[in-house]
C-alpha cells in the first residue's frame, strides 16, 4: 500500500490528534471498511509521532471497535464510524437536542409498544405510571426522576426491540442533568402525569399512532420552549417530528 501525503500531527496532545486523525481518514474512506490501514512504521512516517503515540491510538480505536488488531496479520478497520466518539457527541450535545432526539425515541418506543404488548407489560406500565406520580417542587427531585424515568425504560421494554431497548436506557441515564434542570426551570413546561397517562392508555389500547402522538405531544411544549427562549425561528421541529409517524412507518 502507498504511504500517503505526511500529515505531520499538532503538538498538543499527540494520542489524541492521531485518533482524530485516523478517524477522519477512516470516515473519508481513505481507509476502508475490510481494508488492512499502514504499518506502525508507516503511521510514524505518515503522522510524524513516536511509535508509543500511534500504538496508543490503535489500542483506543480497537477497544472502542473502530479498528481490529489481527495479531500476525495487521490492523484492520472494522466500523466507518467510532462508537466511543458517537456516544461522546450525544454526551456533549445540549439540552434541545437532547429533548428532541428524546422525543423520537419516545414516539417510536410507544408505537412499538402499542403494537406489542403483552398483560405483563400493562401491568408494569401501569404500576410504573402509578409509581411516577405527579411532580411536586416539595419532593426530592431525584427520587421523582428514577419513578419517571422506570416508567419510559418500561415502554422501551414492551417495544420488544431489543436495539430500542438498549439505545433509550443508555440515552436515559446519560441525560439525568438535562432533564432535572426541566423540573427545575420555572420557565420550562414539563411533561404532566396526564402526558404520561395518555401514552399509556393509547398502549393499552393498542392504538399505535395514538401512542406515537401522544410521546411527542408529551414533549413538544418543551420543545417549542426551548425554541422561543434560544430564539430558534427557523426550524420547524414540530412539524418535522409529527412528519416522522406519518411517513417513516407507512
Amino acid at each position: 500500500m502507498a504511504i500517503p501525503v505526511k500529515t505531520p500531527i499538532a503538538r498538543q496532545s499527540l494520542v489524541e490528534a492521531t485518533i482524530d486523525a485516523i478517524r477522519e481518514l477512516i470516515e473519508n474512506r481513505v481507509w476502508k471498511v475490510g481494508e488492512c490501514i499502514p504499518r506502525e512504521a508507516e503511521l510514524v512516517e505518515q503522522f510524524q509521532v513516536g511509535r508509543n503515540t500511534v500504538r496508543e491510538a490503535i489500542r483506543v480505536l480497537s477497544h472502542s471497535g473502530m479498528l481490529e488488531v489481527r495479531q500476525g496479520d495487521g490492523t484492520y478497520v472494522r466500523r466507518e464510524l467510532d462508537p466511543a466518539e458517537t456516544v461522546n457527541k450525544l454526551n456533549r450535545s445540549g439540552l434541545r437536542d437532547h429533548i428532541e432526539l428524546q422525543c423520537v425515541l419516545e414516539a417510536e418506543a410507544a408505537r412499538f409498544a402499542a403494537r406489542r404488548r403483552t398483560p405483563k407489560d400493562i401491568a408494569a406500565l401501569k404500576k410504573a405510571v402509578d409509581g411516577r406520580g405527579e411532580y411536586s417542587a416539595d419532593g426530592e427531585i431525584d427520587e421523582f426522576l428514577e419513578r419517571d424515568r422506570n416508567f419510559h425504560l418500561a415502554i422501551a421494554a414492551a417495544s420488544h426491540n431489543e436495539a430500542l431497548q438498549a439505545l433509550y436506557a443508555y440515552f436515559s441515564s446519560s441525560i439525568h442533568a438535562h432533564t432535572k434542570s426541566i423540573f427545575t426551570d420555572a420557565e420550562l413546561p414539563e411533561p404532566s402525569l396526564a402526558d404520561h397517562v395518555a401514552v399509556l392508555d393509547a398502549i393499552v389500547a393498542g392504538d399505535e399512532d395514538g401512542a406515537a402522538n401522544a410521546a411527542r405531544n408529551m414533549l413538544m411544549p418543551l420543545i417549542d420552549k426551548l425554541d422561543e427562549l434560544l430564539g430558534n425561528k427557523t426550524r420547524s421541529s414540530a412539524k418535522w417530528l409529527s412528519r416522522i409517524g406519518a411517513t417513516y412507518w407507512k
